[in-house]
């Protein structure tokens, strides 16, 4: 799997997305720019969500839930700050995670998630591992 940039690690969470959406029934409608604060919407039973995809290339799969940039690089976004039903993740090795985002708010203002695969040995942390699905 090739992943060098953003762009690379954006493709790869957005093709795993419609990869999980569409073969667990889910009709997945993607928008037309990239301006917007979903990746994608999904329609299953009568009952549309909006998704928002992340891929995480790295070592200890941390998921950023900020986006930052400008001279001194400071946050200008959140994912919290938007209506957002879903938050989808993904890391190198294909694990895949189906997060509520009332679940992520509820747990607090993070600015960043480590993707687990079992619960944390510390009792910290958000525990993603609650939300692994397959394909």
């Amino acid at each position: 799997m090739i992943v060098n940039t953003n762009k690379d690690r954006g493709r790869v969470g957005l093709s795993l997305a419609i990869a999980y959406f569409g073969s667990n029934g889910y009709t997945v409608s993607l928008p037309l720019n990239d301006t917007q604060w979903y990746d994608m919407i999904v329609e299953k039973s009568g009952i549309f969500q909006t998704v928002q995809c992340k891929f995480s290339s790295s070592e200890n799969a941390e998921i950023s839930l900020t986006s930052k940039g400008g001279t001194n690089g400071s946050v200008y976004d959140r994912i919290t700050d938007h209506p957002l039903d879903i938050l989808f993740c993904s890391d190198k090795d294909m694990n895949m995670f189906l997060i509520p985002m009332k679940d992520l708010i509820e747990y607090g203002n993070q600015r960043s998630i480590v993707l687990r695969t079992t619960p944390n040995s510390n009792g910290q942390g958000f525990n993603t591992y609650k939300y692994m699905v397959n394909i």
